[in-house]
Protein backbone atom coordinates (compact mmCIF):
# COMPACT_ATOMS: atom_id res chain seq x y z
CA UNK A 1 0.00 0.00 0.00
CA UNK A 2 0.96 3.65 -0.38
CA UNK A 3 1.24 4.00 3.41
CA UNK A 4 3.51 0.51 3.55
CA UNK A 5 6.13 2.30 0.78
CA UNK A 6 6.14 5.69 2.33
CA UNK A 7 7.29 3.79 5.52
CA UNK A 8 9.52 1.64 4.09
CA UNK A 9 11.31 4.72 2.02
CA UNK A 10 11.85 6.60 5.60
CA UNK A 11 13.34 3.87 6.83
CA UNK A 12 15.40 3.44 4.14
CA UNK A 13 16.51 7.27 4.53
CA UNK A 14 17.21 6.41 8.18
CA UNK A 15 14.83 8.97 8.81
CA UNK A 16 12.33 6.22 10.63
CA UNK A 17 12.64 2.93 13.08
CA UNK A 18 10.55 0.68 11.77
CA UNK A 19 9.34 -2.57 14.12
CA UNK A 20 6.88 -5.19 12.72
CA UNK A 21 7.04 -7.34 16.00
CA UNK A 22 3.57 -5.76 16.97
CA UNK A 23 1.28 -7.13 14.84
CA UNK A 24 -2.49 -7.07 15.48
CA UNK A 25 -5.82 -8.05 13.68
CA UNK A 26 -6.52 -7.51 9.66
CA UNK A 27 -7.99 -4.06 9.75
CA UNK A 28 -11.48 -3.65 8.75
CA UNK A 29 -13.49 -0.74 6.57
CA UNK A 30 -13.08 0.31 3.61
CA UNK A 31 -9.75 1.44 2.19
CA UNK A 32 -7.98 -0.54 4.83
CA UNK A 33 -5.02 -2.67 4.26
CA UNK A 34 -4.60 -6.47 3.30
CA UNK A 35 -4.00 -7.55 6.27
CA UNK A 36 -0.53 -7.99 5.89
CA UNK A 37 1.88 -6.35 9.15
CA UNK A 38 2.09 -3.00 8.98
CA UNK A 39 5.14 -0.49 9.86
CA UNK A 40 4.57 0.78 13.14
CA UNK A 41 6.75 4.40 14.18
CA UNK A 42 8.54 4.24 16.72
CA UNK A 43 10.80 7.19 16.45
CA UNK A 44 10.21 11.12 15.35
CA UNK A 45 8.46 11.44 12.18
CA UNK A 46 11.32 13.33 9.76
CA UNK A 47 8.33 16.08 8.71
CA UNK A 48 8.85 19.79 10.00
CA UNK A 49 5.46 21.52 8.61
CA UNK A 50 2.29 21.44 10.91
CA UNK A 51 -0.60 20.55 8.87
CA UNK A 52 -3.96 22.07 8.95
CA UNK A 53 -7.74 20.40 7.24
CA UNK A 54 -11.08 22.54 6.59
CA UNK A 55 -13.87 22.80 4.28
CA UNK A 56 -16.44 25.17 2.91
CA UNK A 57 -18.48 22.29 2.58
CA UNK A 58 -19.27 22.25 6.26
CA UNK A 59 -20.27 25.59 6.72
CA UNK A 60 -23.63 24.27 5.84
CA UNK A 61 -24.88 22.20 8.53
CA UNK A 62 -26.92 25.41 9.87
CA UNK A 63 -30.64 25.37 11.05
CA UNK A 64 -33.38 26.69 8.60
CA UNK A 65 -33.91 29.50 10.95
CA UNK A 66 -30.68 30.96 10.53
CA UNK A 67 -30.79 32.82 13.75
CA UNK A 68 -27.33 32.02 14.97
CA UNK A 69 -28.43 33.35 18.32
CA UNK A 70 -30.59 30.60 18.92
CA UNK A 71 -27.68 28.09 17.99
CA UNK A 72 -24.43 28.66 19.44
CA UNK A 73 -22.98 25.92 17.16
CA UNK A 74 -23.09 27.64 13.86
CA UNK A 75 -20.50 28.04 10.59
CA UNK A 76 -19.22 31.48 11.88
CA UNK A 77 -17.16 29.27 14.53
CA UNK A 78 -14.73 27.24 11.94
CA UNK A 79 -15.38 30.71 9.67
CA UNK A 80 -13.70 33.07 12.25
CA UNK A 81 -11.14 30.76 13.16
CA UNK A 82 -9.80 30.07 9.29
CA UNK A 83 -9.56 33.57 8.74
CA UNK A 84 -7.76 34.47 12.48
CA UNK A 85 -4.91 31.89 10.86
CA UNK A 86 -5.09 33.77 7.33
CA UNK A 87 -4.86 37.33 8.96
CA UNK A 88 -1.97 36.39 11.72
CA UNK A 89 0.20 34.67 8.38
CA UNK A 90 -0.15 31.38 10.22
CA UNK A 91 -1.72 29.50 7.90
CA UNK A 92 0.45 30.47 5.15
CA UNK A 93 3.09 28.32 7.27
CA UNK A 94 1.12 25.08 7.52
CA UNK A 95 0.65 22.79 4.86
CA UNK A 96 -3.07 22.60 4.21
CA UNK A 97 -4.22 19.55 3.44
CA UNK A 98 -7.53 18.21 1.59
CA UNK A 99 -10.28 16.96 3.47
CA UNK A 100 -12.79 13.82 2.40
CA UNK A 101 -16.34 12.48 3.86
CA UNK A 102 -15.49 9.58 6.13
CA UNK A 103 -16.93 6.14 4.71
CA UNK A 104 -19.79 4.84 6.06
CA UNK A 105 -17.55 1.44 6.99
CA UNK A 106 -15.38 3.85 8.79
CA UNK A 107 -18.22 5.58 10.76
CA UNK A 108 -18.97 1.92 12.24
CA UNK A 109 -15.98 1.81 13.75
CA UNK A 110 -17.38 3.54 16.89
CA UNK A 111 -21.05 3.94 16.01
CA UNK A 112 -23.90 1.36 15.38
CA UNK A 113 -25.27 0.45 11.83
CA UNK A 114 -28.16 2.09 12.43
CA UNK A 115 -26.96 5.16 13.52
CA UNK A 116 -24.13 5.88 10.80
CA UNK A 117 -27.27 4.79 7.87
CA UNK A 118 -29.66 7.73 9.34
CA UNK A 119 -27.53 10.32 10.29
CA UNK A 120 -24.73 9.90 7.77
CA UNK A 121 -27.00 9.65 4.61
CA UNK A 122 -28.73 12.33 2.80
CA UNK A 123 -32.95 11.83 1.96
CA UNK A 124 -32.44 10.03 -1.28
CA UNK A 125 -29.93 7.77 -0.45
CA UNK A 126 -32.06 7.30 2.40
CA UNK A 127 -35.41 6.19 0.77
CA UNK A 128 -33.28 3.36 -0.43
CA UNK A 129 -32.61 1.73 2.48
CA UNK A 130 -34.33 -0.77 4.24
CA UNK A 131 -36.27 0.63 7.20
CA UNK A 132 -35.50 -1.65 9.71
CA UNK A 133 -31.81 -1.03 10.21
CA UNK A 134 -32.93 2.74 10.62
CA UNK A 135 -35.14 2.17 13.83
CA UNK A 136 -38.26 2.61 12.35
CA UNK A 137 -40.14 6.10 11.92
CA UNK A 138 -37.84 8.60 11.17
CA UNK A 139 -40.65 11.34 12.66
CA UNK A 140 -39.52 9.56 15.71
CA UNK A 141 -36.02 10.45 15.92
CA UNK A 142 -35.91 13.91 14.35
CA UNK A 143 -37.67 16.90 16.39
CA UNK A 144 -39.37 20.49 15.43
CA UNK A 145 -37.49 23.32 17.58
CA UNK A 146 -39.32 26.43 19.15
CA UNK A 147 -37.34 28.35 15.91
CA UNK A 148 -39.04 26.07 13.62
CA UNK A 149 -36.43 24.23 12.66
CA UNK A 150 -35.31 20.64 12.63
CA UNK A 151 -33.36 18.69 15.24
CA UNK A 152 -32.73 15.41 17.23
CA UNK A 153 -32.90 17.64 20.41
CA UNK A 154 -33.25 20.90 21.98
CA UNK A 155 -30.55 22.10 20.51
CA UNK A 156 -28.70 19.73 17.89
CA UNK A 157 -30.32 20.84 15.14
CA UNK A 158 -30.44 19.05 11.27
CA UNK A 159 -29.91 20.32 7.74
CA UNK A 160 -31.67 17.33 6.17
CA UNK A 161 -29.66 18.11 3.05
CA UNK A 162 -26.37 19.49 4.65
CA UNK A 163 -25.64 17.84 7.82
CA UNK A 164 -24.69 14.84 7.12
CA UNK A 165 -22.36 15.66 4.46
CA UNK A 166 -21.09 18.05 6.99
CA UNK A 167 -20.77 15.59 9.40
CA UNK A 168 -19.02 13.18 7.38
CA UNK A 169 -16.63 15.56 6.19
CA UNK A 170 -15.65 16.71 10.06
CA UNK A 171 -14.78 12.75 10.44
CA UNK A 172 -12.83 12.38 7.41
CA UNK A 173 -10.92 15.54 8.07
CA UNK A 174 -9.82 14.38 11.73
CA UNK A 175 -8.79 10.98 10.02
CA UNK A 176 -6.77 12.02 7.02
CA UNK A 177 -4.91 14.90 9.52
CA UNK A 178 -4.06 11.67 11.97
CA UNK A 179 -2.62 9.75 9.33
CA UNK A 180 -0.40 12.10 7.80
CA UNK A 181 0.82 13.24 10.93
CA UNK A 182 1.59 9.26 12.05
CA UNK A 183 2.56 8.13 9.02
CA UNK A 184 5.42 10.81 9.06
CA UNK A 185 3.96 13.58 6.24
CA UNK A 186 3.15 15.92 8.54
CA UNK A 187 4.55 17.24 11.81
CA UNK A 188 1.41 17.83 13.79
CA UNK A 189 -1.79 19.52 12.77
CA UNK A 190 -5.05 21.16 13.85
CA UNK A 191 -8.47 20.34 12.35
CA UNK A 192 -10.88 23.53 12.03
CA UNK A 193 -13.67 21.30 11.80
CA UNK A 194 -17.67 21.07 12.81
CA UNK A 195 -20.37 20.04 13.69
CA UNK A 196 -17.97 18.09 16.78
CA UNK A 197 -17.79 15.40 17.75
CA UNK A 198 -16.67 14.16 21.92
CA UNK A 199 -20.55 13.79 23.00
CA UNK A 200 -21.70 11.19 20.19
CA UNK A 201 -22.09 7.93 21.75
CA UNK A 202 -22.56 4.48 19.53
CA UNK A 203 -25.94 4.83 18.45
CA UNK A 204 -27.52 9.21 20.36
CA UNK A 205 -26.59 12.29 18.70
CA UNK A 206 -26.31 14.76 21.29
CA UNK A 207 -24.82 17.95 22.25
CA UNK A 208 -24.60 19.10 18.71
CA UNK A 209 -22.32 15.96 17.55
CA UNK A 210 -23.55 13.24 15.26
CA UNK A 211 -19.95 11.62 14.95
CA UNK A 212 -17.18 11.08 17.47
CA UNK A 213 -14.06 12.36 14.81
CA UNK A 214 -11.39 11.74 17.50
CA UNK A 215 -12.73 8.44 18.37
CA UNK A 216 -13.32 7.37 14.72
CA UNK A 217 -9.53 8.69 13.86
CA UNK A 218 -8.06 6.81 16.94
CA UNK A 219 -10.45 2.89 15.97
CA UNK A 220 -8.50 3.58 12.40
CA UNK A 221 -5.42 4.18 13.21
CA UNK A 222 -5.28 0.95 15.57
CA UNK A 223 -6.49 -0.98 12.84
CA UNK A 224 -5.32 0.36 9.73
CA UNK A 225 -1.68 1.37 10.83
CA UNK A 226 -1.60 -0.32 14.25
CA UNK A 227 -1.48 2.21 15.67
CA UNK A 228 -0.36 0.09 19.42
CA UNK A 229 -0.80 3.36 21.96
CA UNK A 230 -2.78 6.41 21.84
CA UNK A 231 -3.57 9.08 24.19
CA UNK A 232 -6.88 10.91 23.72
CA UNK A 233 -6.87 14.69 26.03
CA UNK A 234 -10.17 16.05 25.82
CA UNK A 235 -10.39 19.91 27.26
CA UNK A 236 -13.82 20.66 26.68
CA UNK A 237 -15.31 22.25 29.69
CA UNK A 238 -17.79 19.34 28.55
CA UNK A 239 -17.53 15.52 29.50
CA UNK A 240 -16.51 13.67 26.41
CA UNK A 241 -19.14 10.79 27.34
CA UNK A 242 -19.08 9.59 23.66
CA UNK A 243 -15.38 9.09 23.08
CA UNK A 244 -15.24 7.77 27.18
CA UNK A 245 -17.99 4.91 26.52
CA UNK A 246 -15.95 3.96 22.80
CA UNK A 247 -12.73 3.47 24.72
CA UNK A 248 -13.93 2.36 28.09
CA UNK A 249 -12.82 -1.11 28.48
CA UNK A 250 -9.78 -0.79 25.91
CA UNK A 251 -6.30 -0.27 27.63
CA UNK A 252 -4.80 1.01 24.52
CA UNK A 253 -6.60 3.55 24.15
CA UNK A 254 -5.77 6.23 27.52
CA UNK A 255 -8.80 8.66 27.47
CA UNK A 256 -7.53 11.95 30.14
CA UNK A 257 -10.30 14.45 30.56
CA UNK A 258 -10.79 17.62 32.14
CA UNK A 259 -14.05 19.03 32.31
CA UNK A 260 -16.39 20.25 34.60
CA UNK A 261 -18.44 18.33 36.07
CA UNK A 262 -20.07 19.62 39.33
CA UNK A 263 -21.09 16.50 41.14
CA UNK A 264 -22.81 15.44 37.73
CA UNK A 265 -24.97 18.47 37.01
CA UNK A 266 -23.25 20.27 34.24
CA UNK A 267 -24.15 18.74 30.95
CA UNK A 268 -23.71 16.00 30.07
CA UNK A 269 -23.54 14.67 33.93
CA UNK A 270 -21.05 12.14 32.91
CA UNK A 271 -16.95 11.81 33.85
CA UNK A 272 -17.06 11.25 37.37
CA UNK A 273 -13.17 10.62 38.67
CA UNK A 274 -14.18 7.38 39.28
CA UNK A 275 -15.36 6.16 36.57
CA UNK A 276 -12.09 4.89 35.52
CA UNK A 277 -12.33 2.22 32.84
CA UNK A 278 -14.16 -1.63 32.87
CA UNK A 279 -12.46 -5.24 32.40
CA UNK A 280 -8.81 -4.64 30.70
CA UNK A 281 -9.46 -1.07 30.55
CA UNK A 282 -9.65 -0.32 34.17
CA UNK A 283 -7.41 2.38 34.96
CA UNK A 284 -7.24 3.74 31.38
CA UNK A 285 -10.05 6.46 31.46
CA UNK A 286 -9.06 9.41 33.44
CA UNK A 287 -11.80 12.39 34.60
CA UNK A 288 -10.04 15.31 36.04
CA UNK A 289 -13.52 16.48 37.19
CA UNK A 290 -13.88 19.92 38.64
CA UNK A 291 -16.62 20.66 40.94
CA UNK A 292 -17.49 23.76 43.15
CA UNK A 293 -19.46 25.86 40.93
CA UNK A 294 -18.00 29.30 39.70
CA UNK A 295 -17.26 30.99 42.83
CA UNK A 296 -14.79 31.57 41.91
CA UNK A 297 -14.41 29.76 38.73
CA UNK A 298 -11.68 27.62 37.39
CA UNK A 299 -8.53 28.96 35.57
CA UNK A 300 -5.54 28.80 34.00
CA UNK A 301 -3.74 27.71 37.36
CA UNK A 302 -6.01 24.98 38.15
CA UNK A 303 -5.28 23.31 34.81
CA UNK A 304 -1.93 23.61 34.63
CA UNK A 305 -1.82 22.05 38.32
CA UNK A 306 -4.23 19.41 36.92
CA UNK A 307 -1.39 19.02 33.85
CA UNK A 308 1.51 18.81 35.99
CA UNK A 309 0.57 16.31 38.31
CA UNK A 310 -1.83 13.99 36.82
CA UNK A 311 -1.93 14.28 32.61
CA UNK A 312 1.63 14.56 32.24
CA UNK A 313 2.81 11.99 35.10
CA UNK A 314 0.42 9.33 33.10
CA UNK A 315 1.17 10.46 29.47
CA UNK A 316 4.47 9.79 29.88
CA UNK A 317 4.56 6.60 31.71
CA UNK A 318 1.74 5.51 28.94
CA UNK A 319 4.40 6.43 26.29
CA UNK A 320 1.62 7.34 23.27
CA UNK A 321 2.46 6.69 19.87
CA UNK A 322 0.15 9.91 18.94
CA UNK A 323 -1.47 11.82 20.92
CA UNK A 324 -5.09 12.72 19.50
CA UNK A 325 -6.78 16.36 21.03
CA UNK A 326 -10.26 17.15 21.72
CA UNK A 327 -10.02 20.53 21.60
CA UNK A 328 -12.93 22.19 22.74
CA UNK A 329 -12.21 25.80 23.53
CA UNK A 330 -15.53 26.98 25.52
CA UNK A 331 -13.29 26.50 28.79
CA UNK A 332 -11.85 30.07 28.05
CA UNK A 333 -13.14 33.29 29.77
CA UNK A 334 -15.69 34.87 27.36
CA UNK A 335 -18.08 32.04 27.56
CA UNK A 336 -21.87 32.24 29.78
CA UNK A 337 -21.99 29.70 32.57
CA UNK A 338 -24.32 27.33 30.58
CA UNK A 339 -21.81 27.20 27.70
CA UNK A 340 -18.50 26.84 29.65
CA UNK A 341 -18.06 29.46 33.18
CA UNK A 342 -14.52 28.78 33.41
CA UNK A 343 -12.04 31.35 32.99
CA UNK A 344 -9.14 30.23 31.28
CA UNK A 345 -6.61 32.15 28.77
CA UNK A 346 -6.68 31.36 25.24
CA UNK A 347 -2.60 31.52 25.66
CA UNK A 348 -3.01 28.64 28.47
CA UNK A 349 -4.16 26.05 25.55
CA UNK A 350 -1.27 27.12 23.88
CA UNK A 351 1.12 25.84 26.91
CA UNK A 352 -0.59 22.50 26.79
CA UNK A 353 -0.46 22.21 23.67
CA UNK A 354 3.56 22.81 23.93
CA UNK A 355 3.85 19.88 27.22
CA UNK A 356 1.77 17.50 24.99
CA UNK A 357 4.31 18.14 21.91
CA UNK A 358 6.67 16.74 24.36
CA UNK A 359 4.70 13.19 23.74
CA UNK A 360 5.04 10.37 21.28
CA UNK A 361 7.81 12.04 19.10
CA UNK A 362 5.59 15.13 18.42
CA UNK A 363 2.70 13.63 16.71
CA UNK A 364 0.17 15.66 18.05
CA UNK A 365 -3.42 16.40 16.47
CA UNK A 366 -5.85 18.97 17.43
CA UNK A 367 -9.58 18.91 16.13
CA UNK A 368 -11.69 21.75 17.27
CA UNK A 369 -14.70 20.90 19.62
CA UNK A 370 -16.58 23.19 21.20
CA UNK A 371 -16.44 26.79 22.01
CA UNK A 372 -18.58 29.45 21.00
CA UNK A 373 -17.37 32.85 21.74
CA UNK A 374 -15.66 33.83 18.37
CA UNK A 375 -12.49 36.16 20.25
CA UNK A 376 -12.25 33.22 22.40
CA UNK A 377 -12.13 30.44 20.30
CA UNK A 378 -10.06 32.14 17.56
CA UNK A 379 -7.24 33.85 19.98
CA UNK A 380 -6.86 29.74 21.75
CA UNK A 381 -6.74 28.87 17.83
CA UNK A 382 -4.05 31.28 17.08
CA UNK A 383 -2.00 30.24 20.69
CA UNK A 384 -2.48 26.35 19.80
CA UNK A 385 -1.67 26.73 16.37
CA UNK A 386 1.40 28.85 16.62
CA UNK A 387 2.33 26.27 19.67
CA UNK A 388 2.84 23.33 16.78
CA UNK A 389 4.76 25.67 14.54
CA UNK A 390 7.14 25.95 17.36
CA UNK A 391 6.61 29.24 18.40
CA UNK A 392 7.94 29.97 22.17
CA UNK A 393 4.78 29.83 24.38
CA UNK A 394 5.36 31.36 27.68
CA UNK A 395 3.52 30.25 30.83
CA UNK A 396 -0.19 32.16 30.84
CA UNK A 397 0.91 35.13 32.64
CA UNK A 398 -2.47 34.79 35.43
CA UNK A 399 -0.76 31.39 36.55
CA UNK A 400 2.92 32.64 36.99
CA UNK A 401 1.87 34.44 40.13
CA UNK A 402 -0.87 32.05 41.41
CA UNK A 403 0.12 30.43 45.17
CA UNK A 404 -4.09 29.98 46.60
CA UNK A 405 -6.20 28.59 44.83
CA UNK A 406 -8.88 31.07 43.27
CA UNK A 407 -10.97 27.93 43.72
CA UNK A 408 -10.63 25.68 46.67
CA UNK A 409 -12.15 22.58 45.09
CA UNK A 410 -9.88 22.30 42.44
CA UNK A 411 -7.20 20.70 45.05
CA UNK A 412 -9.76 18.01 46.10
CA UNK A 413 -9.98 17.46 42.52
CA UNK A 414 -6.29 17.01 41.83
CA UNK A 415 -6.14 14.75 45.46
CA UNK A 416 -8.70 12.57 44.58
CA UNK A 417 -8.86 8.54 45.62
CA UNK A 418 -9.05 7.49 41.94
CA UNK A 419 -5.41 9.35 41.57
CA UNK A 420 -4.18 7.54 43.84
CA UNK A 421 -2.98 3.72 43.96
CA UNK A 422 -0.33 0.93 43.16
CA UNK A 423 2.59 1.48 42.04
CA UNK A 424 1.16 -0.74 38.43
CA UNK A 425 0.62 1.69 35.66
CA UNK A 426 -2.46 0.23 34.52
CA UNK A 427 -4.20 -0.97 37.82
CA UNK A 428 -7.27 0.51 39.21
CA UNK A 429 -7.39 4.69 38.43
CA UNK A 430 -4.01 3.59 36.57
CA UNK A 431 -2.20 3.69 39.61
CA UNK A 432 -1.66 7.23 38.87
CA UNK A 433 1.65 5.95 38.87
CA UNK A 434 4.39 6.71 42.26
CA UNK A 435 5.73 10.22 40.89
CA UNK A 436 2.30 11.68 40.65
CA UNK A 437 0.77 10.04 43.77
CA UNK A 438 3.55 11.65 45.22
CA UNK A 439 3.23 14.95 43.35
CA UNK A 440 -0.62 15.05 44.39
CA UNK A 441 0.10 14.02 47.94
CA UNK A 442 2.46 17.39 48.08
CA UNK A 443 -0.40 19.13 46.57
CA UNK A 444 -3.12 18.08 49.04
CA UNK A 445 -0.75 18.41 51.97
CA UNK A 446 -0.13 22.22 51.09
CA UNK A 447 -3.84 22.89 49.68
CA UNK A 448 -2.60 25.13 47.14
CA UNK A 449 -2.84 25.06 43.35
CA UNK A 450 0.70 26.59 41.83
CA UNK A 451 0.62 27.46 38.00
CA UNK A 452 4.68 26.18 37.57
CA UNK A 453 4.38 23.77 35.29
Amino acid sequence: SPRDARATQLAAAGLLSISLSHQLPAPVGAGGSDGRQVARLTATAPASTPGLVYDTLMLKHQCACGNTNSHPEHAGRIQSIWSRLQETGLRGKCECIRGRKATLEELQTVHSEAHALLYGTNPLNRQKLDSKKLLGSLTSVFVRLPCGGVGVDSDTIWSEVHSSGAARLAVGCVVELAFKVVTGELKNGFAVVRPPGHHAEESTPMGFCYFNSVAIAAKLLQQRLHVSKTLVVDWDVHHGNGTQQAFYSDPSVLYVSLHRYDDGNFFPGSGAPDEVGTGPGVGFNVNMAFTGGLDPPMGDAEYLAAFRTVVMPIANEFAPDVVLVSSGFDAVEGHPTPLGGYNLSAKCFGYLTKQLMGLAGGRVVLALEGGHDLTAICDASEACVSALLGNEVGRPEMALHAAEPGQPCAARTLCHPAYEGSDAPAQTARGQKQASKGQAGSLCSRKRVQGQP
